[in-house]
């Protein structure tokens, strides 16, 4: 099976001038849990990479937990807060969700459509964050059923530096083929008891966006060269593609987290 790979190389990341994102976040600051925690889950949309402007998210259209094969909604448990971007401020949304018992715990998110209007268009970014307790699978390489989305094909909680992540891109259920996918890493520090990034970047960005292209399976891999949390994006893959008379991305995000050996 052909793959098409990007590997971002050390080199890469030192370089100057940044690319303007858009990323939907799904925060905690861990995704692999050792004893029962309630998760302080931070849902914030904004620009990770160059830590820029932060967006008002509009009230969610689905917010669930896929466990064992079982989805809870979790939409009416969700907090409106004020998030404190760089140079601004946004609505944004958090949630307490108790882990308790081992295993996957797939979080998935259907944002509201979100005028762009430097575009003239809207973005929603269908997003999903994977956390596991106690160290047992039971269920992270399996699609939860959203009209676009990225299924891992590693443990998106267990990622080592140097290695690769590969993923595979699925519209209704059926792998994509030709999508390009924009990868950024949060590069900054996040103060989930303020509700805010910090003010400095942790290093400069790349000259111009990171980018995977899906192959003909809806596949793609990218080589992390980095310790992070790492944000995939793969833009205009969903089925959906005009809102209230305009142009509509529907764009499937995964958010996974790396880590070094």
């Amino acid at each position: 099976m052909k793959k098409i790979a990007l590997v971002a190389g050390a080199v890469a990341l030192t370089l100057s001038a940044a690319s303007q994102a858009h990323f939907q976040l799904m925060y905690t600051p861990t995704s692999q849990l050792e004893k029962p925690t309630t998760l302080d889950m931070k849902l914030v949309f904004g620009h990770p990479m160059e830590n820029g402007h932060v967006m008002d998210m509009g009230q969610p259209e689905q917010f669930f937990v896929m466990f064992k094969d079982k989805k809870s909604d979790l939409l009416k448990d969700l907090k409106k807060i004020t998030w404190s971007g760089h140079d601004n401020k946004a609505a944004a949304y958090q949630i307490e969700y108790k882990a308790r018992r081992n295993g996957d715990y797939i979080f998935g998110l259907v944002p509201a459509p979100y005028y762009e209007g430097g575009e003239d268009i809207y973005i929603q970014q269908i997003t999903k964050r994977y956390i596991n307790k106690g160290g047992l699978p039971t269920g992270w390489d399996a699609p939860v059923g959203l009209k676009t989305e990225i299924v891992p094909k590693n443990k998106p909680y267990q990622i080592f530096a140097g290695s690769t992540f590969t993923g595979q891109l699925l519209s209704e259920g059926k792998p994509k083929a030709g999508v390009e996918c924009e990868i950024e890493f949060i590069n900054t520090d996040i103060d989930t008891k303020a509700n805010a990034f910090g003010q400095d970047k942790h290093r400069a960005t790349p000259a111009s966006a990171i980018v995977a292209v899906t192959d003909e399976q809806g596949m793609f891999t990218f080589g992390i060269p980095t310790a992070g949390k790492w944000g995939l994006a793969c833009l205009g893959s969903g089925p959906d593609t005009e809102f209230k008379g305009k142009e509509l991305s529907q764009d499937a995000v995964l958010w996974i987290e790396a880590q070094n050996l």
